[in-house]
């Protein structure tokens, strides 16, 4: 029997753990997710919506405010942003030219994130209060995310290279508390929805929302929608999204189009009766690009321009009345209230009068139930949940969170298509019945 030198067999040995933990660590960083995840949640001071995006080297889990409508994720760079992997984008760049037309600017203070010599800026945009404070630095940096295989949550993967805007703490400003900005998932190059995609190659260019008013689910490429208990989501009813060739935001460059996902609804019916307004208005003017209808996550609840909201309230309290639902004493912000004491409650909510967008045809109907219509703010009093936008309001439709909450809504950027579910209530599930539970070992 031959026997080996023990100094050989330790070098064999080592050889052989290199090789499998190369081929393991190979494995590990060739895997490329169909699809990404990312938690949602109600904060319910603010009402708004927020998730955690896990950034820098060493991660930070950051808050930050889900904006639908957004063209990008800005956040405080001001305050205790430390990274080892943060790359300002130099002037030109390709990053640069990813983000779009900006300006290339100069810092006179010493370098620091945000404040680099001979980088590209935007305008970080505060959607919530519509303002902007000072231009922001361009910059990229590591963002990790979890994944998901079909319906089931996976292992965590990263973005590298993730491009982002640098904003200041003073663009905070009635953000949720904790938050450190704003989570941009609009229609533009550097929206986290076109990044994952671009990162991970992903087949369609699509995600979905489901929000409710716990913690809710945002979705990111190829996924089945199945909910607890077990319950699949995917017979949508969809129609065109429609682009505003005018921007939306606070700051933009003249001819830059909207970030944010516009939907035509043609008609306003309540208990399948049409509202009487100017229907003109639920069209987006091209070259100013006011009217139309828009979708939200930073309204907390749909807002309408003045005449339509004047419109639909009185529409709704006769509906009501003709069911002996009482009117009572308005509550801010809404127009019209209720005594629940003649007020049934069913599974799709309190049994009120039934809201209809109808959207390219009578067959297209989003249908809007008492659990999205109607808000409690007393024990014996409900509201409905829709304010008024203002007279001549940029957007004549805005449809807020409250609305969205257990209706799963799919955005599919390839097609130009919306996607949405209509209450999940009716189907014996909702949005908070996803499983984060991972199956998958990081």
């Amino acid at each position: 029997m031959t026997s080996f030198p023990t100094p050989i067999i330790f070098s064999v040995l080592l050889l052989f753990i290199f090789s499998l933990s190369s081929s393991i660590s190979f494995a590990l960083s060739s895997f490329q997710p169909k699809a990404l995840i990312l938690p949602v949640t109600k904060d319910k001071s603010t009402l708004q919506y927020t998730t955690v995006i896990n950034q820098r080297t060493p991660l930070v889990a950051a808050s930050v405010v889900f904006d639908l409508g957004g063209r990008d994720l800005w956040v405080d760079c001001e305050k205790n942003y430390v990274s080892t992997t943060y790359k300002s984008a130099r002037c030109n760049s390709a990053v640069c030219s990813r983000a779009g037309p900006r300006d290339c600017e100069q810092c006179f203070s010493p370098p620091r994130p945000g404040c680099n010599n001979n980088t590209c800026h935007t305008f970080p945009d505060n959607t919530v209060t519509g303002t902007i404070i000072t231009s922001g630095e361009i910059a990229v940096d590591v963002v990790s995310i979890q994944s998901i295989n079909g319906s089931n949550p996976g292992r965590v993967v990263k973005i590298p290279n993730l491009i982002f805007v640098c904003g200041s703490t003073n663009l905070l400003e009635r953000l949720a508390s904790g938050t450190v900005g704003m989570a941009g998932m609009g229609r533009h190059n550097i929206g986290l929805p076109s990044q994952f995609a671009t990162a991970f190659s992903f087949n369609r260019k699509k995600f979905a929302v489901c929000l409710t008013s716990g913690r809710g689910v945002a979705f990111f490429g190829d996924v089945t929608y199945k909910f607890l208990p077990g319950i699949q989501i995917s017979d949508l009813t969809t129609t065109p999204l429609l682009i505003n060739p005018v921007s939306t935001a606070s700051a933009y460059v003249q001819g830059e189009r909207s970030s944010e996902y516009f939907i035509g609804v043609t008609d306003i019916k309540i208990a399948d009766k049409s509202v009487p307004i100017n229907k003109a208005i639920l069209k987006i003017n091209g070259a100013t690009g006011y009217g139309g209808t828009k979708i939200s996550t930073v309204n907390p609840y749909t807002e309408m321009e003045t005449s339509i909201f004047n419109a639909f309230t009185s529409a709704f309290v006769r509906a009501a009345t003709a069911r002996n639902i009482s009117r009572v004493s308005s509550v801010a912000p809404f127009g019209a209230c209720f005594s629940t004491a003649n007020v049934g409650v069913t599974r799709v909510g309190y049994a009120v009068p039934e809201i209809q967008l109808v959207l390219q045809s009578n067959d297209v109907v989003w249908r809007v139930f008492g659990a999205n219509s109607m808000v409690s703010v007393r024990d014996d009093v409900i509201c409905l949940g829709f304010v008024d936008g203002g007279v001549n309001a940029r957007t004549s439709v805005v449809v807020g969170g409250y609305q969205l909450e257990d209706n799963l809504i799919e955005f599919d950027l390839a097609s130009n298509r919306f996607g949405f579910s209509s209450t999940l209530l009716g189907r014996r599930t909702n949005c908070a019945n996803f499983n984060f539970t991972s199956t998958v070992p990081n």
